[in-house]
């Protein structure tokens, strides 16, 4: 079981990674048409180093991406949230969801809980989502946030030769989407 933060939405729950999510996280990163934009397909000894890469970052920087569960069943379902690894270029707050649960609205229920952990508890003053220029459903949902095209970023290595996009938006620009919403 993982201790620290949780959140919960409608249909998930958004928790530190943890073992548990080990079949799951594999699946995810061992699936070539899901880590097609992520960084490419990952075998399951890689897999295994990623995940624990996410656990520790939420010992070190005290925040990473939450694994995401379903509340009905219980099953690990993706990835989001915080992210700022050394030689990142700004904060984000990223996803990436199992292929058989993409179009269901998952990601966007946890994107917006994600935000708002970003803004309202880690304090940030603003979030970007790299993402790749050919990723269309990543940039509808960056769009569906509120998040804008703020052009090309690089990404340290091994990740530095990947044609990426930045977008974005400040905690200004996002409270204001909110107060709009309720």
């Amino acid at each position: 079981m993982s201790s620290g933060p949780y959140l919960v939405t409608e249909r998930l729950i958004l928790r530190p990674t943890s073992a548990e999510d080990f079949e799951g996280w594999a699946a995810f990163h061992g699936d070539a048409e899901t880590m097609r934009f992520l960084g490419g397909t990952q075998s399951r000894a890689e897999s295994w180093r990623s995940l624990c890469a996410m656990a520790g970052a939420w010992t070190i920087r005290g925040y990473a991406m939450f694994s995401l569960i379903r509340r009905d069943t219980g099953e690990w379902i993706g990835r989001i949230g915080p992210w700022y690894p050394d030689g990142w270029p700004a904060h984000e707050v990223g996803w990436g969801v199992r292929r058989e649960f993409a179009g269901q609205g998952y990601a966007l229920e946890a994107a917006k809980a994600s935000m708002d952990y970003a803004f309202d508890v880690l304090g940030w003053d603003a979030v970007i989502h790299i993402i790749d220029p050919d990723n269309s459903p990543s940039i509808a949902l960056a769009e569906r946030l509120g998040s804008v095209n703020q052009g090309p970023t690089q990404m340290p290595p091994p990740f530095d030769t990947f044609r990426v996009n930045a977008y974005g938006q400040s905690k200004a620009e996002w409270a204001a989407r909110r107060s709009a919403r309720i």
